[in-house]
């Protein structure tokens, strides 16, 4: 039965539609179609983790299959059909699949969408593998076809998507991630070529520009991976090019031509001023993406002017999450500003938003010291995601054009918490919060570290570890084949559901992603200490395992275990008494005795001390 679905209801607004003059129908359906971005909007998140997901699988060598019926399945031919020439993407690399075959583009198929069957077979045909991705589209969220591709798809372990326009729907729960932007009735009842037709549209340009973005194919905000198929597309390759090197229209037909027309090899050619074969072996190995490509060539240019304060430096540690910017005197090291911006960590987020969140931080760090923006004496940066090369090409390119300072110093985690939490910079650092990892530095400058393998593949003592492995002893309580905790209830109240059962879906199908469950360790420190037996045999397991950890950081490298300078970080260790207790009595308990101890709730004034170092 259709009557329940909201593609299907009547809309009061155009109740009198046959009645409207042309203005009024233009004016109701403008109205309407105001409230599409607003419906986007609710879904953001996902589809952002949508992008992620197939970016991951597109780098890898998989496939985007769109999966559609009527108006839903010409949507995903037509974003298929604009890849090859958009992004210069292999034309199999993203497919559309219609009920009804390539007819169904231009004529209606009657039935053809009915058949799971068929969705499954088409499928086949494609060999789907565990590599690709496969997106259901269906406005109705029930068409029979798409839910019979998506099945076939789970079942060989394809990362599976739908693109609904009402919820609950048929399709959410057969597919690892629904995207269900509502957009309420029609105008015209039951006619989803009008806003649910646009909605999906607006997604699906979302997801393949998002994810060929993540993949390398733009710089900046240009098209430098098209294809130059006709004179249109051939005077864009052009342009861009111009816009990018400052040459004029003749000098870039030249370097076009001596790069076989490819756009992006044009640019690192003349970036990092280097043939076009050097330039398509610097492509290759930067995965295609430019900034890696040109890397240190890109600092030849500064494109904004300063006026230079050597008095001051810049302190900064960003990762996953968050961006923290110190600005110091110099001298004295005494804070003057200090900002809180969004996520910088490159690998995580991109390059372009990662560097927009370290330019917004520092600006707003000048700000809160009512000071102008100015050229620092100079700059330490602990970042997350800069383990590499081409990483901190990146980043001094950036500072460089940014003008930020001369003088840049990027450091690890380890090196700016020692530099925070023990006297002369060498010592252990330990992070437990959502992950966990311990970094070492000897008295001679040598680095090392343990752990730090990821929630899959370790984490230990970490608090999405804790969490999962509390939430794991309540279900079992629940089933009453694990030791009875208080858990079970606290977790119901603290993820607001109505009982245990109600944790499944929260859990697989809702907000709970491993960020949020990571969240609940709190609440099983403090059952612990209240003295829950289950939740206190989880943290005494996992704060012993995270010991060992440490003490195999140490060990490994030959650091002094009597008197050891220890700094702690991450929100377990410094907000949880307990922890920090059996964390430190679990070590001497392995033969190393802490010497000064000190929770470092701001790692960047690490970065502070580190700057200042470099200019003395």
């Amino acid at each position: 039965m259709l009557d329940h679905l909201q593609t299907e209801a009547r809309n009061p607004a155009s109740e009198r539609l046959d009645e409207l003059t042309s203005v009024e129908i233009v004016e109701l359906m403008n109205r309407e179609d105001a409230t599409l971005a607003v419906a986007v909007a609710t879904q953001k998140q996902a589809i952002a983790q949508a992008i992620d997901a197939i970016a991951d699988r597109l780098g890898k060598g998989g496939r985007l299959i769109y999966c559609g019926a009527g108006t839903s399945g010409r949507l995903g031919v037509l974003d298929a059909s604009e890849c090859p020439p958009t992004f210069q993407t292999d034309p199999s690399q993203v497919v559309g699949l219609i009920a009804g075959g390539r007819g169904a583009m231009f004529q209606a198929v009657e039935g053809a969408e009915d058949s799971p069957e068929q969705g499954e077979a088409d499928l086949v045909q494609l060999n789907l593998t565990a590599n690709d991705v496969v997106c259901g589209i269906a406005s109705s969220g029930r068409t029979p076809y798409v839910i019979g591709a998506v099945r076939h798809a789970r079942s060989v372990g394809a990362f599976t998507l739908a693109v609904v326009c009402t919820t609950p729907s048929e399709l959410g729960p057969e597919v690892d991630l629904p995207i269900a932007p509502v957009v309420g009735a029609e105008v015209l009842t039951g006619s989803t070529r009008l806003k649910a037709g646009t909605v999906t549209k607006m997604v699906l340009n979302m997801l393949t520009t998002g994810a060929m973005v993540r993949l390398g194919k733009a710089f900046g905000n240009l098209m430098v991976d098209l294809k130059a198929t006709n004179r249109k597309l051939v005077a864009r390759s052009n342009r861009i090019v111009r816009s990018v090197t400052g040459l004029d229209e003749a000098a870039v037909d030249g370097l076009l031509k001596a790069s076989s027309g490819e756009v992006k090899t044009a640019i690192v050619a003349h970036l990092a001023n280097v043939p076009p074969a050097e330039a398509r072996q610097k492509l290759h190995t930067a995965g295609r993406r430019i900034r890696l490509a040109v890397g240190s060539s890109l600092k030849t240019t500064a494109t904004v002017e300063r006026p230079l304060r050597s008095d001051l430096v810049l302190g900064i540690d960003g990762g996953g999450t968050n961006t923290r910017t110190l600005l110091a005197n110099a001298a004295t090291g005494e804070i003057l500003g200090r900002a809180e911006g969004g996520p910088s960590n490159i690998q995580s987020v991109g390059v372009e938003t990662a560097l927009k969140a370290l330019d917004d931080s520092i600006d707003q760090a000048f700000r809160t010291a009512n000071l102008p923006r100015a050229k620092v004496g100079a700059i330490c940066l602990g970042l997350a995601g800069v383990d590499r090369q081409e990483g901190l090409d990146i980043i001094h390119s950036w500072a460089n054009r940014s003008a930020v300072s001369e003088t840049v110093r990027v450091s690890n985690d380890a090196t700016l918490l020692l530099a925070a939490g023990t006297p002369d910079g060498w010592g252990l650092a330990v992070i437990a919060g959502t992950g966990s990892i311990a970094f070492v530095q000897t008295p001679d400058g040598k680095v090392g570290r343990c752990g730090g393998w990821g929630y899959t593949l370790g984490d230990e003592g970490s608090a999405y570890v804790i969490a999962h492995r509390a939430l794991r002893a309540a279900c079992r309580a629940h089933d009453r084949v694990g030791s009875p905790t208080v858990l079970v209830e606290r977790f119901v109240k603290r993820m607001n559901v109505a009982d245990a059962p109600s944790l499944i879906p929260a859990v697989y199908r809702g907000p709970w992603d491993r960020a949020a469950i990571a969240g609940m360790a709190p609440l099983v420190l403090e059952a612990a200490a209240e003295g829950d037996a289950v939740a206190g045999e989880i943290v005494r397991n996992e704060v012993a395992d995270f010991a060992r950890t440490a003490f195999g950081a140490v060990a490994n490298h030959g650091l002094p275990r009597e008197g050891l300078p220890i700094a702690l970080a991450g929100g377990l260790l410094l907000h949880s008494e307990l922890y920090r207790r059996l964390f430190l009595d679990e070590l001497r308990e392995l033969g190393v005795t802490p010497g000064v101890v000190t929770p470092v709730e701001e790692p960047a004034k690490g970065a502070v001390v580190l700057a200042r170092r470099v200019i003395r």
